[in-house]
């Protein structure tokens, strides 16, 4: 059983989902074995529902990996829209870069490559959505500028919020995740909960997806 959501819920979602293509899904069969850190394919058409919704034209993404949720980021935004996302690693920003190219999607894709904290200060806003998925640690941190960068009305949304189970104390009887992970994941999601411009809900969907909508 899953620890969030029970297998067979996940089974039957994965079911309904209709949206994957062969890109997404080579790319997922590939790191069965990997084990990198993407989402799966019920976040990412959550990601491209949200993106339609704002029919986003600026997307920032804080934690490329390989480029898959970027494909659905991508593939969601307005003519003439850009993605731009972020990648520490610059293997994995190569490798994102030339899935994007197999996708069809590097022409509205900028990878930019370095430690986001000091990156993002080279960015300009407004977006009109921004994925945080990067290093948790960096989650508090980077709060407030992401906030900075959004526009009133975009939508910061959030992975891996519920972290296995393991931000509740004693969920789990033996904790598998980093604790320093897991404490700034916790710190994160009392910190989102109480900013004064975002209102934000959580969304029990495969590790926790928060989204939160900047008010003012």
């Amino acid at each position: 059983m899953g620890q969030i959501v029970p297998d067979a819920i996940e089974r039957y979602l994965a079911g309904l989902n209709r949206a994957g293509d062969p890109v997404l899904d080579s790319i997922a069969a590939g790191n069965a074995t990997r084990g990198l850190p993407l989402v799966d394919a019920e976040v990412g058409a959550l990601l491209r529902v949200l993106a339609t919704t704002l029919s986003a034209s600026r997307i920032l993404e804080i934690g490329t990996a390989i480029g898959y949720s970027g494909i659905w980021l991508a593939r969601a935004l307005a003519p003439g829209g850009m993605l731009v996302t972020m990648e520490f690693d610059e293997d994995r920003a190569r490798e994102a870069r030339a899935n994007f190219e197999r996708a069809g999607v590097a022409d509205r894709v900028s990878v930019v490559v370095g430690d986001a904290q000091l990156k993002l200060a080279k960015v300009s806003g407004p977006f009109d959505l921004i994925f945080q998925d990067g290093d948790k640690k960096l989650y508090t941190p980077l709060l407030d500028r992401l906030v900075a960068l959004l526009r009133p009305g975009g939508l910061l949304i959030t992975d891996n919020v519920l972290w296995d189970g393991e931000v509740v104390p004693g969920f789990q009887t033996a904790p598998r995740q980093n604790p320093e992970d897991t404490r700034a994941i916790i710190e994160y999601n009392q910190r989102v909960a109480a900013h004064p411009q975002l209102l934000t809900s959580i969304v029990p969907l495969r590790d926790g997806v928060s989204i939160s909508v900047k008010t003012s």
